[in-house]
């Protein structure tokens, strides 16, 4: 089987000292790809090098919705340059965050809009954190034209929620929380989604899946996504594997 781990934070210091212990028991678990995703200038500038030094390893950059008390429109600037580099293959993670109250809803959203400017502008695929907002940030996209490929990353909300997340094209991420048994109803929208619209990922460090759970998590453990999905699916992990690989080339243009 040919995995990718379509969001991992190999850039947390704290949690990855030396990403290369990572990304080689990743490799030995069988995933080829991992996508390490920026959430603010610090984070971005470290997923850059990350990339810049595996040949596997790819970025995502931006800001995300709970950092956003620091942005300004200067920083686009930043991004843009940053967009530019060969390893960088999506701008994300943004979206909206009402758990969290470290940035205000006016900073979120004037960020998000923003950056959805620039990723129009540049005809580049988005990653979306969303928490606690899935309607309002729909109700954002549903206002803009359909011209770049959406990824709802570590997707938490119901299965209307998901419909109108089709109706946009989006893709859908699914990770540890597949693998709960308390989990019934997200696997009750990965099967209204169907294999064709997933892809599978880490979140690492957070989030690790049964049987880690509560653990520090890694990127190798996406394995434990990919079986579970494929149970909550009714298919083989070889077929999970297949297709959500396959989404998530098509989506990162691998």
């Amino acid at each position: 089987m040919r995995l990718i781990d379509t969001h991992c934070h190999l850039n947390d210091t704290k949690a990855f000292p030396d990403p290369s212990e990572a990304i080689a028991e990743a490799h030995a678990a069988g995933i080829d790809k991992l996508v390490v995703v920026g959430v603010d200038p610090k984070m971005n500038a470290r997923a850059m090098e990350i990339s810049e030094q595996f040949e596997s390893v790819y970025a995502a950059i931006g800001w995300h919705p709970t950092s956003t008390k620091d942005y300004t429109r200067e920083s686009l600037d930043l991004l843009i340059e940053q967009l530019d580099q060969p390893k960088a293959v999506a701008l994300g993670e943004i979206g909206l965050d009402y758990h969290w109250d470290f940035s205000t809803r006016e900073e979120q959203y004037r960020a998000l809009l923003d950056q959805l400017d620039l990723a129009e502008s540049r005809n580049c695929p988005v990653i979306f954190h969303c928490r606690e907002a899935e309607s309002d940030l729909l109700d954002v996209l549903e206002k803009r034209p359909k011209t770049v490929p959406y990824l709802f990353h570590c997707f938490a909300g119901t299965v209307e929620d998901a419909r109108r997340g089709l109706d946009l094209g989006g893709l859908f991420g699914v990770d540890g929380p597949v693998t709960y048994p308390k989990s019934d109803g997200l696997r009750d929208v990965m099967r209204f989604l169907g294999p064709e619209r997933i892809v599978i990922e880490t979140d690492a460090p957070w989030m690790a899946p049964v049987p880690y759970r509560g653990k520090r998590n890694r990127p190798s453990y996406v394995t434990y996504v990919n079986e579970a999905l494929a149970a909550a699916l009714g298919i083989t992990p070889e077929e999970c594997a297949a297709a959500t690989t396959r989404n998530a080339e098509k989506f990162f243009g691998f």
